[in-house]
C-alpha cells in the first residue's frame, strides 16, 4: 500500500481482504479506497457510517459472521451424525477470526454440536491441522471465510476428501474444486460492485457520495460427487434449496 501510495495512483480497491482494506486506510487519507469487506466496515474504522461514509473509502459488505451460523446449521443438515465439528480459523485476519468465534460457539450450542477451534495462517499448519482432527475424532470441518484459507481450495479439497472429513466452506470456489459445501456471498457479484464503484469513482464520484453497499445475493453449492465419495446421501430436500448441485 505504501508503494502504492508512492506511485500516486488514482484508486486504491482492495475486494475481498479485511487486512487489506484496513491497510490501505492506514496508508492513506486522500486516495479513494473502495472495498469489499467481510466485517462490518464501521466497527473496522473504514467509514463513519453505511451511508455517509465521509472519508475516503467506501464499498460493499459481503458479511462473514452473520452468515456463519447458517452455513454450520446447512454442514448440519447434511452431515446430522457429525457432533464434532473442527472450526478452521486464520488468526491473521483478526476481525473475521474473532468475528467467526463470536458467532459459532452460540450457534454450535443451539443445534447440539461441539466445536474445537484450530488455527491455520500457512499452508503447513492447514496440513497440520487435518493431522490434529484426525487424531482428534472430528466428525466435520468448518472453515472460516477468509481470503487465504479460500485460495487454499484445492488443499482443502484434497486432504479433505483423503482423511474422509466432510467440509464446509464461504466460498463457493473450493466446492468447485472439490469441496463439499458451501454456503455464502455471491463473490462475483461482489467484485463486480466494487467494480463498478471504482469506475465511478475514476469518472469523478466522490467515495463519501457512495454508500456503503451491503450484499444481498448469497448462495448454497453442493459438490455430489464428494459427497457420494465421503459415503455421504445428500436428501433431495437439500439438493433442492440449493443454488448449485455440482455433479
Amino acid at each position: 500500500m505504501t508503494d502504492l501510495v508512492r506511485r500516486r495512483v488514482a484508486v486504491i480497491a482492495t475486494p475481498g481482504s479485511n487486512p487489506a482494506a484496513l491497510a490501505a486506510k492506514a496508508a492513506t487519507t486522500t486516495i479513494p479506497i473502495v472495498f469489499g469487506v467481510g466485517a462490518d466496515p464501521v466497527k473496522l474504522d473504514l467509514v463513519t457510517s453505511l451511508a455517509r461514509p465521509g472519508g475516503n473509502a467506501t464499498g460493499i459488505n459481503f458479511f462473514v459472521a452473520d452468515i456463519a451460523a447458517k452455513r454450520l446449521g446447512l454442514l448440519h443438515d447434511l452431515v446430522p451424525k457429525a457432533t464434532r465439528i473442527a472450526v478452521l480459523v486464520n488468526p491473521d485476519n483478526t476481525s473475521t477470526a474473532e468475528a467467526t468465534l463470536r458467532e459459532i460457539p452460540e450457534a454450535a450450542r443451539a443445534i447440539g454440536l461441539q466445536i474445537q477451534v484450530l488455527n491455520a495462517s500457512t499452508s503447513r499448519e492447514i496440513e497440520a491441522s487435518f493431522v490434529t482432527m484426525v487424531r482428534d475424532r472430528a466428525d466435520a470441518l468448518f472453515v472460516a471465510a477468509d481470503a487465504f484459507l479460500n485460495s487454499r481450495r484445492v488443499q482443502f479439497a484434497t486432504l479433505a476428501t483423503r482423511h474422509g472429513v466432510p467440509s464446509a466452506y464461504s466460498n463457493r470456489a473450493v466446492v468447485e474444486a472439490g469441496g463439499l459445501m458451501s454456503y455464502g456471498t455471491d463473490t462475483l457479484d461482489m467484485f463486480r460492485q466494487v467494480g463498478v464503484y471504482t469506475g465511478q469513482i475514476l469518472r469523478g464520484a466522490k467515495p463519501a457520495d457512495l454508500p456503503v453497499l451491503q450484499s444481498t445475493k448469497f448462495e448454497f453449492v453442493i459438490n455430489l460427487q464428494t459427497a457420494r465419495a465421503l459415503g455421504l446421501e445428500v436428501p433431495n430436500a437439500l439438493q433442492l434449496l440449493a443454488d448449485e448441485v455440482i455433479e
